[in-house]
């Protein structure tokens, strides 16, 4: 059982990107200025594989990709033929928080949830953000989410998921799009063994720890601020990014930035004084040291891998996929390039 405190903790971190550089700040103004971009639907390829080998054993690695185009039908003949042949199925760097506690006592524990993502001291969100991010959130609210006044009392970083998971929906598109239940569903099919490359932080007191982040301070004015940049400005990029994973343009997913606004919503979680007091700050870089683990176990022992991982781990200079190739396994790319195209540079 995961609460609900927790669950949306870790949605932060998991949508935050496994490496890469922060896109550049942009002036921010009220007008929105977004270009016009339509999500493609019907049949679509994906991305293709990469592949990872040494000798004659080898991994193919599906790049997945947040958000993408809702009414997209994923052909994945490809990806089911490798899977069959696959002796193992390798999810991505997952991480999990666990209450140390039994079964009553996480009954007990819901009651003290209530309430968890509002600010401490009931402040609202107009006093816990720049006067010209609050100007900003009043336009965006009022067009992606309407006349809610309870999320007036939540905390910047929820707020700003809230606005973000309302565009998206908006302009045709869906944070998950599937694709990993697809994975684990033809794992299955094919009785080949799924491993969820998971991190688990035990919460010694998770009494004690819902207590502390209800009253604890949280620097989200900057994961708030640069979210409403994406929202304001960016939906037609982040639609176009999602367009080519369905399509399966590789070069431009390459010359795409992958982070939004994440990276500061990473950090305002990360860095927290709850944050390092459960011992937090690090679980995203200990959750990815266990999956180059994983993979070099699988690549030892198995002829043949299927593997996840998030598309920026796949293309960033410092990703997953570019520790491998440093370790001496040879990459090549969905389009047949040695590797040239896996840490090429973001804008």
């Amino acid at each position: 059982m995961r609460s609900p405190l927790f669950a949306a903790l870790l949605a932060v971190v998991a949508s935050a990107p496994a490496f890469g550089q922060s896109a550049p700040a942009v002036p921010s103004t009220s007008a929105a200025v977004n270009l016009e971009a339509v999500s493609v639907s019907g049949v679509q390829p994906g991305p293709g594989l990469w592949k990872v080998s040494k000798g004659d054993h080898v991994m193919w690695v599906l790049g997945t990709l947040s958000p993408l185009p809702d009414k997209i039908q994923w052909k994945t003949d490809e990806v089911e033929q490798t899977i069959a042949a696959s002796q193992e199925v390798l999810g991505p760097p997952s991480i999990a928080l666990k209450p140390k506690t039994n079964f009553f006592g996480k009954l007990f524990l819901l009651p003290s949830l209530v309430g968890a993502r509002k600010n401490p001291d009931g402040q609202t969100l107009q006093q816990m953000v720049p006067a010209p991010d609050y100007a900003r959130w009043l336009t965006l609210k009022q067009q992606y989410i309407g006349n809610d006044r309870g999320i007036e009392s939540w905390r910047p970083i929820f707020a700003a998921v809230e606005l973000y998971d309302k565009a998206i929906k908006r302009y045709g598109l869906t944070s998950s799009g599937g694709v990993k239940d697809t994975v684990r569903d033809l794992a299955k099919k094919h009785n080949v063994n799924f491993n969820t490359v998971r991190y688990t932080l035990l919460v010694e007191e998770p009494r004690s720890a819902v207590k502390t982040f209800k009253s604890s301070p949280m620097d989200d004015r900057e994961c708030f601020g640069r979210t409403l940049d994406t929202v304001e400005r960016d939906m037609g990029r982040i639609t176009e990014r999602a367009n080519a994973w369905a399509t399966g343009d590789i070069d431009l997913l390459r010359s795409l930035p992958m982070n939004d606004q994440r990276e500061a919503c990473l950090s305002a979680v990360t860095e927290a004084g709850f944050a390092r007091q459960l011992g937090f700050s690090d679980v995203k870089q200990k959750a990815e040291a266990m999956w180059i683990s994983e993979a070099e176990k699988a690549l030892a022992t198995n002829t043949q891998t299927f593997a996840m991982l998030p598309m920026e781990a796949v293309l960033s200079p410092k990703g997953l996929i570019a520790q491998l190739k440093a370790k001496g396994y040879q990459v090549e790319a969905p389009d047949g390039s040695d590797a040239e195209g896996v840490g090429s540079a973001q804008p």
